[in-house]
């Protein structure tokens, strides 16, 4: 079983903060640090750990805030941080230094490339929405991609895992951030940008495609892989212009066969299932398929076939898992699984999840 991500932050991560902590400061009490750090930390989840030795850093640099964050990221320059170690730090920048946003944001800028600073640009942007957005600008002209990503990343409007930002979840502050990034050079940044796309999609379809149209016309080295990473939610919810976007007939295409391994498959197991495809007309046609039961369907990629004209078949095998995992249960009993072609529910077949 895979480490709980909590765990990365231990012993080793406070103890490599420590040392840069020591090497940047001389008066730092490294020791005092670490005992406080250590504490109760066993007993939290992934977010308090970072809380609490954030809270931990502040104690043990009892200066101004933007003293404190000058030897934050002097600290960065003698460990080897990482994600784990540096978190503590952005976390402990976004509470101490919100009074301070130049500060802030100059310390964030130098901690993302160790531990991105995504979760903590956003109480600036919530606090000081035109400096800090200004500020944002300034990273998305950096020659580095992790500045570059953070402009876009750090400004999503659906962030997983961070605070929402009220007034980024309308479309047009942030598009000229886009602009600027749609065709960068780093993939790392790019794939950031159709991340970006993809939240503003699921609350301003229009909006999300009239830009990605824009951008296809405008042209760019790499618009047509940011094109479709960025309307995968519009892909899989079936959104017709979304899939005529991609050069998909929006419906076309039918299902010949559709046959499960077995009729029943038990909490742990894989329901293997084979689709014959026959499709309606050129071009690429796009199969997904749906697990629904009560009060669920969830949707998941199946595959992708193009057509050189209508009356082509595919054949596709595919088993989905059934093992459990602590952010979804799945109770046993009736459930339907529905092949998807080109937004169309073209099959459908019943079969029971047991214990």
């Amino acid at each position: 079983m895979a480490q709980p991500l909590k765990d990365l932050i231990n012993t080793r991560s406070v103890a490599v903060l420590a040392d840069g902590l020591a090497a940047a400061w001389a008066p730092f009490d490294r020791d005092r640090f670490v005992a406080r750090a250590l504490a109760g930390l066993d007993g939290l989840e992934l977010k308090g750990r970072v809380a609490h030795v954030a809270a931990a850093l502040h104690d043990a640099l009892p200066l101004p805030y933007p003293q404190a964050a000058e030897l934050v990221r002097e600290c960065a320059g003698h460990v080897p941080l990482d994600l784990w170690s540096g978190w503590p730090a952005t976390e402990h920048t976004a509470v101490q230094g919100l009074g301070h946003l130049r500060a802030a944001m100059d310390t964030l800028a130098v901690l993302t490339p160790f531990a991105t600073g995504e979760f903590a640009v956003r109480p600036f942007l919530r606090h000081h929405r035109d400096d800090a957005l200004k500020i944002m600008f300034e990273w998305a002209e950096s020659p580095d991609e992790h500045l570059r990503r953070l402009a876009s990343e750090g400004s999503r409007p659906r962030l997983p895992w961070a605070g929402r930002v009220e007034w980024l979840m309308s479309p047009g502050p942030t598009l000229p951030l886009l602009d600027r990034l749609r065709d960068d050079p780093s993939e790392y940044v790019r794939r950031s940008v159709a991340n970006h796309v993809n939240d503003l999609a699921k609350d301003h379809p229009d909006e999300a495609l009239g830009l990605l149209a824009r951008w296809r016309s405008d042209g760019g080295s790499h618009v047509e892989r940011v094109l479709r990473h960025a309307v995968r939610g519009l892909l899989r919810a079936g959104h017709p212009e979304a899939l005529a976007l991609v050069g998909a007939t929006p419906g076309s295409g039918s299902v010949d066969a559709l046959t499960l391994e077995s009729g029943t498959v038990a909490v742990g197991e894989r329901l293997g299932f084979t689709v014959a495809v026959t499709s309606g007309a050129a071009g690429p046609v796009l199969l997904k398929y749906a697990i629904r039961r009560a009060g669920s369907r969830r949707v998941f990629h199946l595959g992708q076939r193009e057509a050189g004209g209508p009356g082509e078949t595919f054949t596709l095998r595919k088993s989905h898992s059934f093992r459990p995992v602590t952010t979804r249960d799945e109770p046993p009993g009736d459930r339907e699984l529905d092949v998807i072609v080109n937004g169309r529910v073209a099959a459908s077949v019943p079969f029971t999840l047991v214990r």
